[in-house]
Parts: C-alpha cells; structure tokens; sequence
C-alpha cells in the first residue's frame, strides 16, 4: 500500500524542514520503496508503522534514517564527462599562471555523495597539473551514510565499472577483498565533510573550483539562491563554479554569469567574468 496523504505530508515536512528537499505529491510510491529498507533496519513492521512510531515520540537517528534515505545519490566516475575535460583543458591551464606563486589549487565537490566526483576530480588533478604542484579537495553531503562511505573510499566491481577507465583504475586504486580501494596517493590529498548546503556553511578557505551539480533541481527558487550565496563566499573571485546540465543560475542569482569552457559552461562570479572576457577579448 501506497503511503497515506498523512504519512506523506509527515515525510515531506521532515525531509523539507531538514534537508530543504520538495518532494511533490505523486512521490508516495518512490518515498514508500526508499523507506522500506529503513523500517527493517529499525525492527518496524512496516513503513507506516515506523512513521505512526515516529509521530508519537520523534527520534532523531531515525529521522536523520530517512532523510539519508530520501537524498538522492545518483553518482558514477567522471559523470557528465565535459566537466573534466573543461577542467583539464580551460580552468587549470589558466589557474596555473594565476595561482603560480602558490603552486596550489583547492577544489570542492559539493553533495559528493560517496566519492566518486571528489575522487575523478583528484585523478584529473593528479594528472593534468604540473610537477610540483599540490591540490586540495573537499567533499561534502548531508547524509551521515555517505560521508562514510566516501571517506572508506572502496567501492565494488560495479561500481567502478561505472564510467572509470581500465587503465585508471589499475594505476590508482588497489584490491580490498572484492572491492577496489582509492590508492593512499590520491585519499591523502582529499577529506569529507557532513555538510548541510542550506544550513549557515562552516568557516572555510575559499575555493578556486567549486561542483555544485545536480543537487539546485531539488529545491526551491528561494533556497537554490540561498545555496548559490553561500557558494560565492566561498569561492575566489577568479574562481569558478560548474553546475549540473540542467541547472543555472540565470534568473536565480544574477551575481554569476555564465562563460564558455571548452565544450560545456560554468559560472564565475560577474566581475571575475567581465575581467576575464576583456582579457581574452
């Protein structure tokens, strides 16, 4: 059975108070099948009954169960392939002669899921800059479980079959059992933190890279702004976000403007930009 309009609207207020994720009316069958799982791993009967228990005495590690369960975490290696390749061919070549004294470069892959874009995002790096630099790379997600498993950083066979290239995967990653673990010298140069991007984000140095994708389509045009506001303050004002194919800021946050990179686009934020097209003009 179907969750209740009841049961529904319970979930949706929770997982909207929490996570500032809208899940619209005609969602019961998907929310119902993501919450079975959890009503099993906390002994409940069912899902209804996990939620009638819910509503009589809160708790919060299983409300925390559920919003976990209901953020979506689609990922795979260098998903949307364009991105890296815009990073590898536009954005490092001009980041290495503006960040040459440093020889440095931060990266954040914001709603990382369990690691796979934090992860391509080192191996690009690893690869495409020169000798003697360093990299940096933050990842982030709001759900407990992946910050976990990112941080474990083994994935399955299957996993790995899903957009990694042989070669790469037999240069940095080594055998754990059945699964495939990130070699040391790529975990060494990234961390993860339990982040909440609609939440007051954390005292952080700024970034000069920022992937924020697939994650404004799940909310609201008021928090997609709130979300993009905390993103310029942590981004270098020469630096440059990428968001998701479907996503943009145009309408949203006129503080962005949208520039070319190579065969996709990303987002500067518009002084940067200006600058940056005079000078290539």
């Amino acid at each position: 059975m179907p969750l209740s309009a009841s049961e529904f609207q319970y979930v949706s207020t929770l997982v909207r108070r929490e996570a500032s994720i809208v899940l619209a009316p005609g969602k019961e069958y998907l929310v119902e099948a993501r919450l079975i799982p959890v009503a099993r791993a906390v002994g409940a009967e069912s899902v209804a009954a996990l939620l009638a228990e819910l509503q009589r005495r809160p708790n919060v590690a299983y409300q925390r169960k559920i919003v976990d369960a209901l953020t979506t975490n689609e990922t795979s290696w260098f998903r949307d392939r364009e991105p890296f390749t815009a990073l590898t061919d536009v954005v490092l070549p001009q980041l290495v002669k503006s960040r040459a004294s440093t020889r440095k470069v931060r990266l954040w892959s914001a709603a990382s899921s369990s690691g796979q874009e934090a992860y391509s995002l080192a191996i690009t790096l690893q690869e495409a800059l020169p000798p003697g630099w360093s990299y940096e790379i933050m990842g982030s997600d709001i759900s407990t479980e992946m910050v976990k498993r990112a941080e474990t950083a083994e994935y399955s066979q299957v996993e790995v079959n899903r957009g990694l290239p042989a070669a790469q995967l037999v240069q940095y990653f080594e055998r754990a059992g059945a699964h495939w673990r990130v070699a040391p010298s790529l975990r060494r140069n990234v961390s993860f933190k339990l982040m909440n991007l609609t939440s007051p984000l954390p005292s952080l140095a700024p970034f000069d890279v920022i992937f924020l994708r697939n994650v404004l389509i799940y909310f609201d045009v008021e928090t997609k702004r709130s979300v993009l506001r905390n993103a310029a303050r942590l981004l270098r004002p020469d630096g440059w976000l990428f968001l998701g194919a479907a996503e943009t800021t145009i309408g949203v946050d006129d503080n962005y403007e949208r520039v070319t990179a190579g065969r996709t686009s990303a987002y500067r934020v518009r002084s940067a930009a200006s600058v940056g097209a005079a000078g290539r003009g």
